[in-house]
């Protein structure tokens, strides 16, 4: 058998594919320079495929979840991976259904977890407690992360860190002045593939070269009202006491003004915050549209559809960031796709509609054969048309080879967000989402919907960045 033909059996990249961009080595021991490339590469994939491995060893914790609906499910799913954590308590006012899942969840896993409906009685009954993890809708974030961080709690609490800025503020003024740890839930932060980008490509190669334009979206399709199994309804009174007027808003409290901020906030925020962090800077104005386009108003307060533009002034000029979520079609799903005069990068959180990281060299840029070689990107792809006089203009580009990222991430999407937090309580890693950037990204979302209210295009003061 041929080597090329070995290569096609065992390997990912086609020798012909991963010859291209390597025009700068000398034709006498390209072959080999090219296999012991491809054997790297390929070794970095696997590593990267196979998760960081945990250590065993490290300090118990003792934790307590606070609220147990869908997305302390997630998050309570994938801490159930991580070593060293001891549940202690769940508390969640949906006691016959939410609360009672998740303890007998954490009882298979071996947890004899005390149910609480208020945190209040929590926190005054469990004395024993290291860290909180927070998971209830956003209006309770403030009252209850500082109310945690007072106890002398360490808080890791989901975005949006609260659906006002005096909340905001509240919380990461408790955190400094308790001297306890205060993690925001962007997740992206820890994502191997996010930090890879940034401190890797971005950073360090360079690849991208000025950063002039971004865009990003988060489309989902036509979701029905969230139910609730009848015979587990909460009681009218106990409902109003935390806050909601039935169970149709307790279940579906996100489209509600007064609780949480709608699609800009449960899905943008995360996206807005990868903006922020890529371009190294704050925004200086923002415009957008919105509206209730779809759904009833009646039940869904919040904008269903949002386009927004973002203006930078970033270190090496200016930059225009486009964002859109809407939720009735959810066509090429989420992603933001980063734009320089010398490369593009395409990164999501998930893998599904093949956008989990892509970088194309445009053909201007220089050769990017060192980074190839140190396993940054992958060996170019080159993107082929079909060559005819319709499908070509004097007008148009040259296509850019396509480059992977090579990470591949298996983990549940949290999980090393969440290991990150537990470690920085035991000293071994720094938050990488502290209080301070999750009220940066806080300023940015809460800011467009805003703009749609207003109908005109609002300027940042940079003083709202500061606390």
């Amino acid at each position: 058998m041929s080597d090329e033909k070995q290569e096609k059996k065992g390997g990912s990249i086609d020798r012909r594919d991963f010859l291209q961009g390597m025009a700068t080595v000398p034709v006498l021991g390209l072959f080999g320079y090219a296999l012991a490339q491809e054997r790297r590469h390929i070794k970095k994939l696997k590593a990267a495929k196979a998760g960081k491995e945990e250590d065993k060893n490290v300090a118990e914790l003792n934790v307590a979840l606070l609220g147990a609906g869908a997305q302390g499910t997630v998050l309570l799913n994938a801490m159930l991976q991580l070593p060293g954590l001891r549940f202690r308590a769940v508390c969640d006012i949906w006691t016959e259904y939410n609360q009672r899942r998740a303890l007998n969840l954490l009882k298979k896993y071996g947890h004899e977890a005390n149910g609480y409906e208020d945190y209040r009685e929590m926190l005054d009954k469990e004395k024993n407690l290291d860290a909180v993890v927070i998971a209830t809708p956003d209006f309770w974030h403030s009252r209850q992360t500082v109310d945690c961080l007072e106890a002398g709690l360490h808080v890791y609490c989901e975005k949006e860190m609260s659906n006002t800025l005096e909340g905001a503020q509240a919380m990461v003024l408790a955190a400094r002045r308790t001297g306890k740890l205060l993690q925001i839930g962007h997740q992206r932060r820890s994502h191997p593939r996010y930090i890879h980008s940034y401190e890797k490509i971005i950073k360090e190669a360079g690849l991208l070269g000025r950063i002039v334009t971004v865009n990003g979206q988060w489309n989902r399709s036509v979701q029905a009202d969230l139910g609730w199994p009848a015979k587990y309804a909460i009681p009218e009174a106990t409902l109003k006491k935390y806050g909601f007027k039935d169970m149709h808003q307790f279940c579906n409290w996100r489209w509600y003004k007064g609780l949480g901020g709608g699609p800009i906030v449960d899905l943008g925020s995360h996206q807005i915050d990868i903006y922020n962090w890529f371009l190294e800077a704050h925004p200086k104005a923002v415009i957008a549209s919105g509206g209730t386009d779809y759904y009833s108003p009646a039940t869904h307060e919040w904008y269903d559809t949002v386009m927004c533009i973002f203006e930078y002034e970033t270190a090496k000029g200016r930059a225009r960031a486009y964002y859109q979520t809407q939720t009735t079609n959810g066509s090429n799903g989420y992603y933001e796709m980063f734009m320089g005069d010398e490369g593009t990068l395409v990164i999501s959180e998930s893998d599904a509609g093949g956008k989990g990281g892509l970088v194309y060299r445009q053909p201007n840029a220089p050769t990017w054969d060192e980074w190839i070689q140190k396993g940054y990107v992958s060996a170019p792809r080159q993107i082929e048309r079909a060559a005819g006089p319709a499908l070509t203009d004097v007008r148009e580009s040259a296509s850019p080879d396509e480059h992977t990222i090579p990470i591949e991430f298996n983990d549940p999407y949290h999980k090393p967000h969440l290991r990150n937090f537990f470690n920085s309580i035991r000293g071994l890693e720094k938050l990488n989402c502290p209080a301070e950037v999750g009220y940066e990204t806080a300023v940015c979302t809460l800011k467009v919907n805003e703009a749609i209210e207003a109908g005109r295009r609002l300027e940042f003061d940079p003083r709202e960045f500061q606390i």
